[in-house]
C-alpha cells in the first residue's frame, strides 16, 4: 500500500521508470504526473497529515522538455482570414472564432464562451474560466470587423474535438501551410522525430500561442502579454512562445535599426 510516507526517492525512480519504460509515456507526461503527486504532498504537509519532505529533495524533479509547438505568424493568420469559405458555414465560424483566439490571447474555454455584454467601449472584459483572473483587452480590428459581420453576434462555438478537426481542414486549404514541420518528442528515454504538414498540428490552442509569439515579436512589453496570457514568470512565458533562429535575427536586426534611427535623431 502506498501512503504519503512511502513517496520517497526510491519511490520517484522506480514510478518513473514505470511510466517510461512500461506506460511508454514521454518526457513531457511524465513531469505532469510527478508535478500532481508534489502538489498533493505539498497540501498534506501544509494541512498537517503529512510530515514527509522528501519530495522537495533536487533529486525528486518534474521532468520536461521544450515542446515542438506550432505558432502561426501574421502573414499565415491574414491568409486564414481571406480565405473563401462562404460556401461552409460550418468553417466559417471555426476560422472566426479561432481568429478571437489569436487576437486576444485566451484559452478556447474562454474565447469560445464571449457573450456580448463582456464588449465595454473597444474593448473586451472577462473573467478566464482556468485562473478566475479578470483581464482586459483591447479589441483587434480583425474581432472588429467578425463582429460587424455577424452583426455583433460570437460566431456559434461547437466542442473542441471538432473544433480542431475542422481547424486541419481549414489549415490544408492554403498553401503556406503545407510546409514541413519535424516534432521531436522524448519516448521511452529515446528522441523520437515525426514530420508533418504544418496545417496538420493546428488546434484551438494554436490562437493562444500565436498571440503570444507574434505580439513578442511586434516589440509589445512582455509583462503587457503576461497580463493577458496570464504567465507568472518571464521565464516561463518566453518557454511558451515559440521563436526560431530567423525570428530572433530579424528581431535583433530591428533593434538595432530603432537605436540607430533615435541616435540619427538625436543628433539632428
Amino acid at each position: 500500500m502506498i501512503d504519503f510516507n512511502s513517496i520517497d526517492l526510491f519511490f520517484y525512480n522506480r514510478y518513473t521508470e514505470y511510466l517510461i519504460k512500461e506506460l511508454k509515456l514521454s518526457t513531457n507526461t511524465v513531469g505532469k504526473n510527478i508535478q500532481v503527486i508534489k502538489l498533493i504532498l505539498n497540501e498534506a504537509v501544509e494541512i498537517g497529515v503529512s510530515k514527509n519532505i522528501a519530495y522537495k529533495s533536487k533529486r525528486f524533479l518534474t521532468v520536461r522538455e521544450k515542446s515542438d509547438s506550432i505558432n502561426l505568424s501574421k502573414k499565415e493568420l491574414q491568409e486564414i482570414e481571406t480565405l473563401d469559405l462562404s460556401s461552409d458555414k460550418t468553417l466559417q465560424n471555426v476560422r472566426d472564432l479561432f481568429l478571437i483566439g489569436c487576437y486576444t490571447g485566451l484559452r478556447y474555454s474562454d474565447y469560445s464562451t464571449i457573450k456580448p455584454e463582456y464588449f465595454n467601449n473597444g474593448y473586451l472584459e472577462i473573467t478566464q474560466t482556468k485562473t478566475g483572473a479578470p483581464v482586459v483587452i483591447p479589441l483587434h480590428e480583425v474581432i472588429i470587423k467578425i463582429l460587424d459581420k455577424n452583426k455583433g453576434l460570437l460566431p456559434k462555438s461547437i466542442s473542441i474535438q471538432k473544433n480542431n478537426d475542422y481547424l486541419k481542414d481549414i489549415g490544408k486549404k492554403i498553401d503556406s501551410l503545407k510546409t514541413e514541420f519535424v516534432k521531436s518528442i522524448t519516448k521511452e528515454g529515446f528522441n523520437q522525430r515525426t514530420i508533418y504538414q504544418k496545417w496538420e498540428l493546428i488546434t484551438s490552442h494554436t490562437a493562444r500561442r500565436s498571440f503570444a509569439t507574434n505580439e513578442f515579436l511586434a516589440g509589445t512589453p512582455t509583462l503587457t502579454i503576461m497580463a493577458i496570457t496570464g504567465h507568472k514568470t518571464e521565464k516561463s512565458f518566453l518557454r511558451y512562445i515559440k521563436l526560431t533562429s530567423s525570428e530572433h535575427a530579424k528581431l535583433l536586426k530591428g533593434h538595432w535599426e530603432e537605436r540607430k534611427t533615435k541616435a540619427a535623431l538625436t543628433v539632428g
